[in-house]
């Protein structure tokens, strides 16, 4: 940055208020150069309190006034900053979202290999602490489990949004993470957990999951968005390591559980697309008729693909022959671990365009 920059954090023992944060502000204006944009950063801006209303006001005043300022907002809670966003700043703001790390990303800077991303899934600071401790698999489901998932689910959630049932929501989660890319209908589910609810109950959890970046219930493909709308969700879950660490697993008994360990495959090459191509316009969903069934549809713009994930030697599912003949406009391709049409390791580091254009 060729300009003037400012960096100021909010994460503080006690927090600033809303004019904190619009003294800075205001700092930031007296150091402006002519002819240079100036940077103003703000880093874990949703532990102010009432952010969005004073952002929306200097942002104002610098639109009146003509005055060159760039501001980034950052932040860690994605519910807190979505709703600060959508209460007071529309028509004023960029989304950048920072997706859960890559296979390559956690390659290049820990060296694992891609079974330990298929488990250990892509959270460096688990990372760390897992190739730190001399691959204590016990410190790292402890970190995940503690420092993430709790973080999220008892601060990012249940204190900050209306929950009415959150041993329910709780269980939700812990469902979900049992069952990753797996087709579950809210009923089922439902009957798959202790506490008492409905399915639209199920259903509002399952999108509080999903805004706070860890369960993305992805729906049926049918080229009919109100059949779309109302198909059982196919449960994929964002991060591998959140899958794991929950379920306190062992690497060595789940890779040699051929099922499981599909279910992870499945599941990470789903949740890369997904995170690789946020903001691009892409659909990801699943497909099924009947007893037949397509891991994966990617459609971008009026391009649709289809996609198998597997694990083992064998041929195609019947469901992906139906699939094309329903579809004769659609491709397919199939991966698997350093074979297949993408092999699985290139296939998880790269976006839904880059996979397009590979076939």
């Amino acid at each position: 940055w060729e300009g003037p920059s400012f960096y100021h954090t909010a994460d503080l023992i006690s927090p600033p208020d809303a004019a904190w944060l619009e003294d800075k502000w205001k700092q930031a204006r007296k150091k402006i150069q002519r002819g240079k944009r100036t940077l103003l950063v703000f880093d874990e801006v949703q532990k102010i309190t009432r952010w969005s209303e004073v952002v929306k006001k200097c942002f104002d005043e610098d639109r009146m006034a003509n005055k060159p300022i760039d501001t980034v907002l950052l932040g860690s809670s994605s519910l807190l900053v979505q709703r600060g966003l959508t209460e007071s700043l529309a028509g004023r703001f960029e989304i950048i979202p920072f997706p859960h790390w890559s296979f390559k990303e956690c390659r290049q800077h820990f060296g694992i290999s891609l079974d330990d991303y298929l488990f250990y899934g892509g959270y460096p600071g688990a990372l760390r602490l897992l190739l730190d401790s001399g691959r204590d698999a016990e410190r790292w489901g402890e970190y995940v489990r503690n420092a993430l998932i709790e973080t999220v689910l008892s601060k990012d959630i249940l204190l900050l949004t209306p929950v009415t049932k959150p041993a329910l929501f709780r269980q939700v989660f812990n469902l979900a993470a049992a069952h990753p890319a797996e087709i579950l209908s809210l009923n089922k589910m439902l009957g798959q957990l202790q506490e008492a609810g409905n399915a639209s109950t199920i259903a509002s959890y399952l999108q509080l999951l999903d805004a706070a970046m860890f369960v993305k219930p992805l729906e049926k493909y049918s080229g009919s968005r109100l059949r779309q709308k109302i198909s059982s969700p196919k449960l994929l879950i964002l991060n591998n390591a959140l899958i794991n660490a929950s379920q306190a697993r062992v690497f060595s008994q789940t890779k040699k559980n051929g099922a499981a360990w599909g279910r992870l495959m499945e599941n990470a090459m789903g949740a890369s697309v997904f995170n690789n191509s946020m903001g691009q316009g892409v659909e990801l969903a699943y497909w099924r008729d009947r007893d037949r069934e397509v891991d994966f549809v990617i459609r971008w713009g009026e391009r649709l693909l289809a996609v198998e994930v597997k694990s083992a030697q064998g041929g195609l599912r019947k469901g992906s022959g139906q699939f094309l003949k329903k579809y004769p406009h659609a491709r397919l391709i199939i991966t698997a671990p350093e074979r297949g049409d993408i092999p699985l390791e290139a296939l998880i580091n790269m976006t839904a365009q880059e996979i397009f254009s590979a076939v």
